[in-house]
């Protein structure tokens, strides 16, 4: 049994990224929630475990549970297509040792869910996380406005909490694996505003062995020198050994006046070439960590 750490609660998104990514997404779920979802995935099988689920409240609490050996394995979102990336993350990349092993796309569709036997006009309050909120009010705004949006702490333990309490005129908005667990009907799928809404999550697992002749994307963190043209500089070694800057983020070193972490994307097709561009990087660079190495998912 694999224990993958999530933020959230079981029925989450982040599940979903989990058993996708270990090859287990459960057979009741339906195709157009597997169609959602897109990842570099381990097949399950006779060497593969299942997963469990370790449900942690925050995203510090997925290395903690991996430090404290509660946890084998976690999965952390990312970036979001919609809202974009989510800049703390990338800080506990940087300042923890577990090493990102691979990555997986779902797309965020969220459904209105109820008790079985329950129609739209009976709902009268709708639980669900302020970003779900923020994602579907429109829909309820043209065809449920009486219905209160209240915030809650998740988007499926909102569904769990209707389930499991029997409330009957309460809704919640999470994702179709929240409705399959928890016994709920969806009175209306996919309500979310923008439909090319995907999420990214990173699979952090100091088990898996990625092989090499597999590996074409990497997470990279560096620091420049204080001087003009130092990116411009890094930026053109790595387009001239091919290397695909996907995605790069700055953010500010606390106590040096405006100096910055640069966090990197990089997509590659060769491995030997990639290596030779770190090599040709590195004398231009006042610090380098490589955060990790891995199969792309798209």
């Amino acid at each position: 049994m694999r224990r993958v750490a999530i933020q959230g609660y079981k029925g989450c998104f982040h599940e979903q990224a989990a058993r996708l990514f270990y090859g287990e997404m459960p057979d009741q779920v339906g195709h157009d929630v597997k169609d959602g979802l897109i990842g570099n995935a381990v097949m399950a099988g006779p060497d593969r475990p299942s997963v469990s689920i370790v449900e942690c409240d925050t995203f510090e609490g997925l290395y903690t549970a991996i430090e404290e050996g509660k946890a084998d394995a976690a999965v952390m979102a990312i970036e979001n297509t919609v809202s974009g990336g989510l800049i703390h993350n990338f800080e506990l990349l940087r300042s923890h040792e577990v090493k990102v092993k691979g990555e997986v796309y779902i797309r965020i569709e969220q459904n209105l869910m109820a008790l079985p036997g329950q129609k739209l006009e009976d709902i009268k309050e709708v639980r669900t996380h302020y970003m779900a909120i923020n994602q579907t009010r429109p829909w309820f705004e043209k065809n449920a406005p009486w219905i209160r949006l209240t915030e809650s702490e998740d988007t499926a333990k909102s569904a769990a909490q209707v389930a499991q309490e029997g409330l009957k005129g309460v809704g919640a908005v999470a994702s179709a694996l929240a409705a399959e667990l928890y016994g709920l009907s969806i009175l209306a799928p996919g309500i979310e505003t923008y439909k090319q809404n995907f999420t990214r999550f990173l699979i952090l697992d100091p088990a898996l062995a990625v092989p090499e002749e597999e590996m074409n994307k990497a997470v990279l963190c560096f620091t420049l020198p204080h001087k003009p043209g130092s990116l411009a500089q890094i930026l053109t070694i790595l387009s001239f050994y091919e290397m695909n800057l996907t995605r790069i983020q700055s953010l500010p070193i606390p106590g040096r006046e405006w100096q910055y972490f640069f966090y990197a994307d990089i997509k590659f097709s060769s491995p030997e070439r990639y290596r030779q561009a770190l090599l040709a990087v590195r004398p231009l660079i006042e610090d380098l960590r490589i955060l990790g190495e891995y199969k792309a998912a798209l």
